[in-house]
């Protein structure tokens, strides 16, 4: 016999900010919602956890779901829980930022999205409930922690230039680096592999390409190495 609760109810639920990378832009995946309220709106990925999975097994469940989007690195950004942020019910969610290699993913709306789709980070819709404010959170997350710690990377192909690892860099932080003083920084820490390998199929002299090494970096971390851009 369940004993009934004189704490009010609150619903949970999760919303997830996916950044993807691409010669122009620092995008943002979003989906259509089908359902009411905002029906027909754009908004961040989401939904509301079950009974039985964690929080980041809920993400990673809505992600799938809503836009085909699996395996990528995830991490927990935020808690957002005003009283009016959803006209349905008091609903807290849990906030993730994700980083993918938008190669790797044929994106497409299901379950309660209508449709799946990249968005230029400076061009956002309008968007649905809060999601304006956890995106503008996301980002200085992202900008912030790019300098410190190497998760770039998660947004770059395999192999790599250092033209586009720099671009990358430049893209997220929205700023200029110089580069011959950017190459000698990022070289110096030897968490690069060089290989013997070059671009394909391009117009001007093909560059070098480069993979980065996860297990050293691991390794140095180990010893009190600091990652800093």
């Amino acid at each position: 016999m369940s004993i009934p609760s004189p704490i009010p109810h609150i619903a949970l639920s999760v919303d997830c900010v996916v950044f993807g990378l691409d010669d122009a832009d620092l995008k943002v995946l979003l989906v259509e919602r089908r359902l009411e309220p905002y029906g027909g709106e754009w908004a961040l990925p989401g939904g509301f956890v079950h009974i039985d999975e964690s929080l980041e097994q809920a993400a990673r469940r809505e992600l799938s779901e809503e836009t085909g989007v699996t395996k990528l690195y995830l991490e927990q950004l935020y808690t957002f829980g005003a009283c009016d942020r959803d006209p349905r019910e008091r609903v807290v969610t849990v906030a993730y930022y994700a980083l993918v290699r938008r190669g790797n993913y044929d994106v497409h709306g299901a379950s309660d999205a209508r449709r799946a789709a990249w968005f230029p980070v400076a061009k956002l819709p309008s968007l649905a409930f809060d999601h304006a404010a956890i995106v503008r959170v996301a980002l200085a997350r992202l900008k912030a922690k790019v300098r410190y710690q190497p998760i770039g990377f998660e947004l770059l192909p395999t192999k790599f230039t250092l033209t586009a690892l720099q671009r990358l860099y430049e893209t997220v932080l929205e700023m200029p680096l110089d580069k011959r003083n950017f190459r000698k920084r990022i070289l110096a820490m030897k968490l690069l592999d060089e290989l013997d390998e070059w671009e394909q199929n391009v117009a001007h002299r093909a560059a070098r390409l480069y993979r980065f090494n996860e297990r050293k970096y691991r390794r140095l971390t180990e010893s009190g190495f600091n990652f800093e851009v």
